[in-house]
């Protein structure tokens, strides 16, 4: 029951999804916490992290397009987040906002975890906050044959050499043996959702279609990626793993790899 005593955690972003929502509130009932999880879309970010702070909300995941405009408003980075000047949780203790990145910590476990190989060539198509999570965990797995495709010059510059890689404007012109889509391309709700962020024979060429757009589970590039037979990863395992971290960050509770299955799996079942 919703009781005066709850402890309020919530998400911001352009275009919320139940991934968070339906992720963290398996959680919160399995292990008996009297929490909640709300996601919005707000209108002002300055004044959402205000309610955030004034309000005592405990935790905050924060989505496209914000994870680099947040950064003035929090009062402490955490390194995960000033490493890569971007932000995606913040940790709300007695009102001082300290901001995390845990979605480095997702790709990166994913690059592991299914063996890729770091002399493969990679194409990175995005410049933004997550973009820069996913170039970096590249760059810290041992990569240095990637290109940055990014029709804004200043930032896919920027990111490229940042982390001293190339950069193209035209990502159509490329080909790689891992392709990697961190834009809202395939997103449920938005004007591009059925539309393929990579050509079909750019994924022919690739022998690795991964999409960081976590919802749907399923975007057209996962299904043009799996009916072409390549290892595919999906966003929604980035979306698993790096709200399993965000948990613990709010509640100091790290549930156990059933726990985290089972809220994986009502996640994905909306």
């Amino acid at each position: 029951m919703l009781n005066k005593d709850m402890t309020l955690c919530i998400s911001l972003s352009a275009r919320p999804s139940n991934n968070g929502t339906r992720f963290h509130n398996f959680l919160y009932e399995e292990l008996g916490l009297n929490w909640i999880y709300k996601a919005f879309a707000p209108t002002d970010l300055g004044q959402a992290i205000a309610g955030v702070r004034g309000l005592g909300i405990r935790g905050c995941a924060i989505s496209m397009p914000y994870k680099e405009d947040v950064i003035a408003l929090v009062d402490r980075m955490d390194p995960s987040a000033t490493a890569i000047d971007s932000v995606n949780t913040i940790v709300n203790d007695d009102g001082v906002l300290t901001a995390y990145n845990t979605d480095y910590s997702a790709i990166a476990q994913l690059i592991e975890r299914n063996g890729l190989d770091a002399a493969a060539s990679v194409l990175l198509r995005g410049s933004g906050g997550m973009a820069k999570a996913t170039a970096a965990a590249f760059r810290d797995a041992g990569f240095t044959r990637v290109t940055i495709a990014a029709r804004n010059e200043a930032n896919g510059r920027g990111l490229a050499d940042l982390y001293g890689f190339g950069w193209t404007a035209d990502a159509a012109g490329e080909s790689a043996d891992i392709i990697v889509n961190i834009t809202p391309i395939g997103m449920a709700g938005g004007a591009e959702e059925h539309e393929l962020s990579f050509s079909e024979e750019q994924i022919a060429a690739a022998s690795v279609v991964f999409d960081v757009v976590a919802l749907p589970a399923e975007t057209p590039l996962v299904k043009a990626g799996r009916a072409a037979g390549k290892t595919v990863i999906t966003g929604a395992e980035v979306a698993t793993l790096q709200a399993l971290e965000q948990f613990v960050l709010y509640t100091g509770i790290r549930p156990s790899a059933e726990q985290v299955r089972a809220a994986e799996e009502f996640m994905r079942a909306q």
